[in-house]
């Protein structure tokens, strides 16, 4: 496998990543540029290591795993996108929207939306003999998604900040859905 190859994966591993860090930037338009690095670098360390992980221990767990890492992943998304949804609803007064820049919100978003590339480590350990360059580049190539992903959230934000949280939460959701189709439809 080369590095052109590597870097198309990072790309398709990181749409997930980019969708949260829209929805992040969506929730929170007044976003510092620290705060979007931070969220940034939990959601590339978590897209980076899974499949580390998974080229790490692909004899071993592939075999549990693979059959609920898309229940997993859906379960954790709609269950973040739901309470968005809930809490938007909510009388104002009695609304507490969770911060994704929360560090146990941004981990749990990374965690979601990188179980999908935990088994593309099981793959990568059949197709490649050093995994570290392709770490590196999936984990880059996540950081700039989401970087980028928080930007136009927070540029079109102020312009829809009423429903940001309703279509930040619709976004989790779907991003759950789709995980989910697409892993039953390949079953």
């Amino acid at each position: 496998m080369n590095y052109s190859t590597v870097i198309i994966l990072a790309i398709g591993l990181s749409f997930d990543t980019f969708a949260v860090s829209v929805t992040s930037g969506l929730s929170l338009p007044a976003i510092r540029f620290f705060q979007a690095v931070k969220l940034a670098l939990i959601l590339a360390v978590f897209q980076a290591f899974m499949p580390l992980i998974g080229w790490l221990l692909e004899s071993s767990v592939r075999r549990l795993i693979e059959p609920v890492d898309h229940w997993i992943a859906f379960g954790l998304l709609s269950l973040i996108g739901g309470k968005m949804i809930i809490e938007n609803l909510l009388p104002h007064e009695t609304k507490s929207i969770k911060d994704p820049l929360k560090f146990r919100t941004a981990v749990i978003m990374a965690f979601a939306t990188s179980v999908d590339a935990l088994a593309v480590g099981f793959s990568l350990a059949l197709l490649l003999e050093k995994i570290i360059p392709a770490v590196i580049i999936i984990g880059a190539v996540t950081f700039l998604a989401s970087m980028t992903g928080v930007l136009i959230g927070k540029k079109t934000g102020p312009r829809i900040n009423k429903y940001a949280e309703i279509l930040g939460g619709a976004i989790l959701i779907f991003i759950g859905i789709k995980i989910l189709f697409e892993h039953l439809m390949a079953s």
